[in-house]
């Protein structure tokens, strides 16, 4: 399901207009990504939690060379299922 379906199964259970609901779904996901970005995390019960982890700077290596590449440390954002999200996939 890409971002286009997801809107349009929303619209279809709140009856409200195909441009209401984008508005409403990137709202959602905008509130998130901001969130985030200001270091804090979001914790939706029954669903998961949206947080940021931060990754250390290493060396890596070219497959092809064998070189060594310096890889930055770096900020990723990170999901963890909830126990009801877990349990609608069983």
């Amino acid at each position: 399901m890409n971002k286009e379906m997801f809107v349009d199964v929303v619209r279809e259970k709140t009856g409200d207009t195909k441009k209401q609901t984008e508005e409403l779904v990137a709202l959602i996901f905008d509130t998130i990504a901001d969130t985030l970005r200001s270091g804090g995390e979001v914790s939706i019960s029954g669903f998961g939690t949206f947080s940021v982890i931060a990754r250390k700077a290493r060396v890596a290596r070219n497959p092809r060379t064998g070189e060594a590449v310096h890889v930055p440390a770096t900020k990723a954002p990170k999901f963890k299922a909830g126990k009801g999200l877990k349990d609608a996939v069983k």
